[in-house]
């Protein structure tokens, strides 16, 4: 199982960060000097990733020009002499082949993979939620295609969450068939405390395979009245076999106001042009409080 193709959803409206995304898309908001959808392509890319499909809306051609060449800007570049400046603004329209489709409809995240059936073709392929950034030796991705790949099956990324949380995301039943690889034999999405098959929660990264485009053309509406990929999903662990991967990894939430600050102080810590000033400021700043 090859997987040469990645889909990435990016057609939500941003409402947990309001109002700074009212014009700005969620996935362009600068997280230290990238904007957070660059982060998930990086790690695309570096689990072999070649072909990158991103599902937008209206509202978000930012992410089409980003990821384009910008020839004035980069002339006058080459004319001041900054020549790292001009690696890094040309380094974004070369990460990958990228391609753009809209999700005309709100109608949920699993239209939004729909929107992707063209570009997939007959293709296992990858999808990365554009909300969710991994820190990890091994990319998240590439754990998850290893599985896959190993199984011949789609795969779920996974980790244990706390049960006070767990109703936010899709709760799995699963068993285990080797370290940090489990057997998966149902899910569901958001569920209420005596809906939770384990505390296992899909967490942003997925491997699937064709078969379920034809489900998530004909399934319902589910929570919230959106067509639920977690639904999509469940059908099909009945159809064939799929796995979970209890990835190795940090994640970040950056879709709302606490994960978003989160990943950018942690991140820009490690920065080599900022890292020392920052953390001696924030010393400076917690000793003043």
């Amino acid at each position: 199982m090859k997987i040469r193709k990645a889909v990435i959803p990016a057609a939500g409206l941003g409402t947990r960060m309001l109002p700074a995304t009212k014009t700005v898309p969620k996935e362009m908001l600068p997280m230290v000097d990238k904007p957070v959808i660059q982060y998930i392509i990086e790690e695309a890319v570096a689990s072999g990733i070649e072909d990158i499909l991103i599902v937008t809306n209206r509202s978000k051609s930012a992410m089409d020009d980003y990821f384009d060449y910008y020839p004035e800007l980069e002339s006058r570049l080459f004319e001041s002499g900054k020549h790292s400046e001009l690696e890094a603004v040309r380094q974004t329209a070369d990460l990958a082949n990228i391609f753009y489709v809209r999700q005309k409809e709100t109608k949920g995240l699993g239209h939004a993979i729909w929107r992707a059936k063209r570009f997939v073709g007959d293709e296992p392929f990858a999808v990365l939620l554009g909300d969710d950034i991994m820190r990890s030796e091994k990319p998240v991705m590439q754990q998850l295609i290893e599985g896959a790949e190993k199984y011949n099956a789609p795969v779920i990324g996974v980790q244990e969450v706390d049960s006070s949380v767990i109703s936010r995301y899709s709760s799995v039943k699963v068993s285990p068939l080797e370290e940090r690889i489990f057997a998966v034999s149902d899910m569901n999405e958001k569920p209420r405390p005596e809906q939770v098959l384990s505390h296992y929660a899909i967490l942003g990264r997925y491997v699937l395979t064709p078969e379920i485009f034809s489900i998530l053309e004909t399934i319902q509406p589910g929570y919230g009245g959106e067509v639920q990929l977690t639904d999509g999903l469940r059908m099909l662990c009945k159809e064939r076999e799929m796995i979970a991967v209890n990835f190795e990894a940090r994640r970040y939430d950056t879709g709302n106001l606490k994960g978003f600050l989160e990943a950018t102080i942690e991140f820009a810590l490690e920065h080599p042009a900022v890292g020392g000033w920052l953390s001696e400021y924030l010393k400076t700043r917690v000793a003043q409080m």
